[in-house]
């Protein structure tokens, strides 16, 4: 029995499918996200479906998470990211205490208990700053490409002071500092700071540790050292952390349909 979890996120639809029993990732696979994302998700399920030679009626439960989870019509059930991302960093990492999820359009700060339990969170997805969206408007604006950010912020030697927590006026800010002579490697150091700064400031105290980072700007190199240095703390970069959420959603379809054969032999 095949398990799917679906995270239909702003800026990617990330699946996974998982051996019910073991546990195990039996495939997996991201697509950019759209304006159709229900179609787009079910594209990517069937692709998955043909490549790892499963067939739709080894499908057991399906359950999407995300921004988009609402119209993922191929689902049987959503869950929220937040809980989806607290069970998904828990499968590689039991002991974590605080998880950091930055993605393309919001970002999280969730606190567990010792037992893994959601304890609160804090979410920003109102304001761009502090999500992967500020990353994107820096790459427009120096002309690189995403892909290169963690790379040129490597070279930084004196990173700039980006202090305007609102990404439109920081677009300003940006333009400012280029026709200053500052150095794109610098800037770019100066977002991720910014950032850094930014989740930090929605945290409103200390974070217990362990602290983990996931979400797609955690393959951002550089970003986790920003984290790092903004907390005070070590920060763990997720396994696979842009496959968090969709983890999370296929461990809890797993426990979904274990308990609905339980309750079935009682």
């Amino acid at each position: 029995m095949i398990c799917v979890g679906i995270d239909a996120g702003s800026r990617a639809i990330k699946i996974i499918f998982m051996d019910a029993d073991s546990r195990t990732v039996t495939a997996k696979g991201v697509m950019d996200q759209g304006v159709e994302q229900n179609r787009l998700a079910t594209e990517l399920f069937e692709r998955l479906l043909k490549d790892s030679d499963t067939d739709r009626e080894d499908i057991s439960r399906i359950v999407a998470t995300g921004y988009g989870r609402n119209i993922v019509s191929i689902a049987d059930t959503t869950v929220t990211e937040i809980t989806c991302h607290a069970v998904g960093v828990r499968h590689h990492m039991p002991e974590v205490m605080t998880v950091i999820d930055i993605g393309g359009q919001d970002s999280k700060i969730i606190r567990l208990d010792r037992n893994g339990k959601i304890r609160d969170f804090a979410m920003n997805d109102r304001c761009a700053a502090g999500t992967g969206r500020f990353l994107e408007v820096v790459a427009e604006r120096l002309n690189v490409e995403f892909e290169s950010l963690g790379e040129l912020a490597a070279k930084s030697r004196n990173p700039a002071a980006i202090s305007s927590m609102c990404v439109v006026f920081a677009d300003t800010e940006i333009i400012g500092l280029l026709a200053g002579g500052k150095a794109g490697e610098d800037i770019i150091a100066g977002v991720q700071a910014a950032i850094a700064a930014r989740i930090v400031a929605m945290a409103g105290r200390n974070v217990d540790l362990p602290v983990v980072f996931t979400g797609g700007v955690a393959m951002v190199p550089g970003m986790d050292a920003a984290l790092q240095s903004a907390i005070g703390q070590q920060v763990t970069i997720s396994a696979d952390p842009q496959m968090t959420g969709a983890m999370g959603a296929a461990i809890l379809a797993s426990k979904q349909l274990n308990e609905s054969m339980l309750s079935k032999q009682a």
